[in-house]
């Protein structure tokens, strides 16, 4: 015990109060966040309260308002009502005596409508087999030329591949000749050497043996006369025998090497000349060898790059018809697939214009021709003096004849109806002026009093340009019939409605 108060009566040092320092600074640091962290989560409970609140608000304003703007439509909508019920029922009386008419023409256009379907669908049906029979004569001519084309193509792949074969073999035949040849003229070259060299050694021993006798006797014949000469020279000088011996010995040694030297040199400048003349023969023969090989080699170097040329070419000319040949393909199958959309396009026109034609066209779809008798005699002298080939195109289109009959009726039509057309807005335009002076006479506007109105009296006066007096009608005279402005019920009713 007593060491336990000691140790909590010791003081602190500077380091633990720091770190207790610093433990408090992270408590209220920690203590700060948790409360910003509650301001924060309490404001936004708050504000999610308050837009929760401004909603119901804005709900219960729109369905407020809503039950207002409903009461007012509802009355709207009950004397709108009214007024549809009444001409609602005017236009169901006319609408069934309507009806009844047109029940009438129905059955009656049924009948003439499947007569006509029948027709139409007959000629649909030889329009089809003849496009049919055209794409098929397409097709065929189109597949023969395809099969001419690759059968030429194939025929000429075939010769190219054996021309280039041969010429090939060729070369490897010419090159085998050329190696032979050299190969033979080398070992000849060889044995030609051998047989030169082998007669040259031949002839220098046999002239090496003729001047060895040749020298043995002149030797022979001085040693004499030189043995007789020295008893002689003896006899009158002994003094000098002795010295001359030793010179004599000196001299032989010394002309015997001499002439082995001089031999030798002779020999090797013997064999030099020779083999000079001999490397001057050959080097001479290659040379032509060499350039006749080179010639050949040259021309059969030009050959070859001409066939390879031919080969490049024809392979390019290859080339570029088979790349012709796909695009002309191509083509024709977008201008196949082309014409066949403009058909699929023209049958589905057909359908919706049928829908649109008339009881009139159901029953006589082609009309026959407008054109005179006389007209129609000119026109057949006329093809009487047409060419064959326009004759021929023409009876190509003769099928075509009572499509341009529909088509030039529909473009009359189309005529017609813009003529109607234009005349129903010139009579809207007039209509639209007297309508127009009609409400300019009921209402009152700065623009109506500024202009004349035969309504508009003030103090029993009107804004027009007073009448000339009539005269007074005498009892003998003619009375002129009076002039009424009559206005159309129905004109009213639709304005006022």
């Amino acid at each position: 015990m007593s060491k336990k108060e000691k140790k909590a009566k010791t003081p602190l040092s500077n380091e633990e109060q720091l770190l207790l320092f610093q433990q408090k600074l992270l408590a209220e640091e920690e203590m700060a966040k948790k409360k910003e962290r509650l301001l924060s989560q309490f404001l936004k409970d708050k504000l999610a309260k308050e837009e929760h609140n401004s909603a119901l608000n804005l709900n219960k304003i729109n369905t407020q308002w809503r039950t207002v703007l409903r009461e007012v439509k509802t009355r709207e909508l009950h004397k709108d009502i009214e007024i549809l019920s009444q001409t609602f029922e005017r236009v169901v009386d006319c609408k069934d005596s309507v009806i009844k008419s047109l029940a009438k023409d129905l059955s009656e256009a049924e009948e003439q409508y499947t007569h006509a379907l029948r027709s139409h669908l007959h000629n649909v049906d030889q329009l089809l087999a003849l496009q049919r029979s055209r794409l098929n004569l397409l097709e065929e001519s189109y597949n023969t030329e395809l099969e001419a084309l690759t059968k030429e193509f194939e025929t000429e792949r075939k010769t190219i591949i054996d021309q280039h074969e041969k010429e090939i073999r060729y070369l490897q035949d010419v090159f085998m000749a050329m190696e032979q040849n050299c190969i033979d003229s080398e070992y000849e070259s060889k044995l030609e050497y051998q047989s030169m060299w082998d007669d040259l050694k031949n002839k220098n021993l046999e002239d090496k043996h003729f001047l060895r006798l040749q020298l043995e006797n002149t030797v022979e014949d001085l040693w004499r006369r030189f043995q007789d000469a020295l008893k002689n020279y003896t006899d009158a000088t002994e003094d000098r025998k002795i010295a001359f011996e030793t010179l004599k010995v000196k001299d032989e040694k010394s002309s015997k090497e001499i002439v082995a030297q001089m031999r030798k040199i002779q020999k090797l400048q013997d064999a030099i000349i020779i083999l000079r003349g001999k490397i001057m023969i050959h080097s001479r023969d290659s040379e032509d060898q060499n350039q006749y090989i080179c010639n050949d080699k040259e021309l059969v170097l030009v050959q070859l790059r001409k066939l390879k040329a031919q080969r490049t070419q024809a392979r390019a000319v290859s080339q570029e018809n088979l790349v012709k040949l796909t695009l002309e393909s191509n083509a024709t199958l977008k201008a196949l697939r082309k014409i066949v959309d403009k058909g699929e396009k023209i049958l589905k026109l057909a359908e919706i214009c049928r829908k649109f034609e008339t009881e009139e066209e159901k029953v006589l779809p082609f009309y026959s021709s407008v054109l005179t008798p006389k007209e129609q005699e000119g026109i057949e002298t006329n093809r009487g003096e047409l060419t064959d080939e326009l004759a021929k195109v023409m009876m190509d289109y003769i099928g075509m004849e009572n499509f341009w009959k529909r088509y030039n009726k529909v473009k009359l039509e189309q005529l017609s109806l813009q003529h109607r057309r234009a005349q129903l807005l010139e009579i809207n335009g007039k209509l639209r002026e007297m309508l127009k002076q009609y409400l300019d006479g009921i209402s009152v506007s700065d623009e109506v009093l500024s202009q004349l109105n035969p309504l508009f009296i003030v103090n029993h006066r009107s804004n027009l340009p007073q009448p000339l007096p009539t005269p007074v009608a005498q009892p003998g005279d003619k009375q002129h019939p009076t002039i009424y402005n009559i206005i159309e019920a129905a004109h009213v009713i639709s304005h006022t409605l």
